[in-house]
């Protein structure tokens, strides 16, 4: 199995990636081959000072890095060799099994859809993102970005996809799959949450437990939470913060420690026909260590063959 990572990604590329290569490589000790995709004279240097360790990985040159303040889908098509537009070529080839990014979350998302694809049935695919749970280790909510605005049919996906990955990338048995609301009775919300609680309701896919309220988020009340990229945005940013509030009160505890984007390393893309990652754009060694050992866990579980044959009935 191999695992691609774009080399020059994030805040702290290359520097980062390729010392998160390491970490990876080590951690998965010899399951699978970490690619490197970047500039040769940035990357390459780098591999040699790592001596044996940095010899066992792979390399594949691309010219171009798109920036994170490049407009996504303008600068995905203008830059091909561009290491993401290179690590989607390969990944598109079946050269890899799995790409992770820290760099431009938009180009991640259009190169996702150019090149790879939705998967077919899939309306829109969803950024998920992982949620600490007080009595386990976490659940998953989505949508976390990729689409503000939904409709009632998006949500319900994001239901299946969501219980899918919870299912066979996180271990759990008949996940609890709830909807994000201002109040747990069924009459409750906006004329879109309303739908697509009636949708989720009868989805023989999932095991839908109604809808959830913000605090919620980290009890045992359900496993997957659904909601529109726009609020799962805000939840996402309110959980980091939270982290670095405990932080800087020099607080430390297991459960909070799980709040840190570190400890999981990035968000899967779901509802594409191939497995890609998108990692915090401030990604440390540790964090791009774990984004790469994640995209082994999606790849090993086949999660992908489970989306395609759930949205193929």
């Amino acid at each position: 199995m191999k695992i691609a990572l774009d080399a020059m990604g994030g805040d702290f590329a290359p520097q980062a990636a390729v010392a998160g290569a390491l970490l990876a490589a080590e951690q998965l000790a010899g399951r699978a081959t970490i690619v490197l995709i970047g500039q040769e004279d940035a990357v390459r240097p780098l591999l040699l000072a790592a001596g044996p360790a940095g010899a066992a990985l792979e390399f594949v040159p691309a010219s171009q890095i798109i920036d994170m303040g490049e407009h996504p889908a303008k600068a995905f098509q203008q830059k091909q060799d561009s290491s993401i537009a290179v690590g989607y070529k390969l990944l598109l080839a079946g050269e890899v099994d799995a790409f992770c990014s820290a760099g431009n979350t938009g180009a991640m998302l259009v190169g996702a859809m150019l090149t790879v694809k939705a998967v077919p049935g899939v309306i829109r695919p969803a950024i998920a993102n992982f949620v600490p749970k007080l009595k386990q280790d976490f659940g998953i909510l989505l949508d976390v970005g990729a689409n503000a605005e939904c409709k009632p049919e998006m949500l319900e996906q994001f239901g299946e996809l969501g219980s899918l990955y919870a299912q066979y990338v996180l271990g759990i048995a008949s996940p609890k799959v709830g909807l994000v609301n201002l109040g747990e009775e069924e009459g409750k919300g906006t004329p879109i949450t309303q739908a697509a609680h009636q949708l989720l309701k009868v989805n023989p896919h999932i095991n839908f437990v109604g809808n959830v309220e913000g605090r919620d988020m980290f009890n045992d009340k359900a496993d997957v939470i659904v909601c529109d990229g726009f609020t799962g945005n805000i939840l996402l940013k309110m959980a980091e913060s939270i982290y670095e509030m405990m932080e800087e009160k020099h607080i430390h505890d297991p459960f909070f420690d799980k709040f840190n984007y570190e400890a999981v390393g990035g968000s899967p893309i779901l509802g594409i026909n191939d497995n890609a990652i998108i990692g915090h754009g401030r990604s440390t060694p540790l964090a791009i260590g774990n984004m790469l050992v994640q995209g082994f866990n999606m790849a090993e579980s086949g999660i992908v063959d489970q989306i395609k044959a759930t949205f193929k009935t």
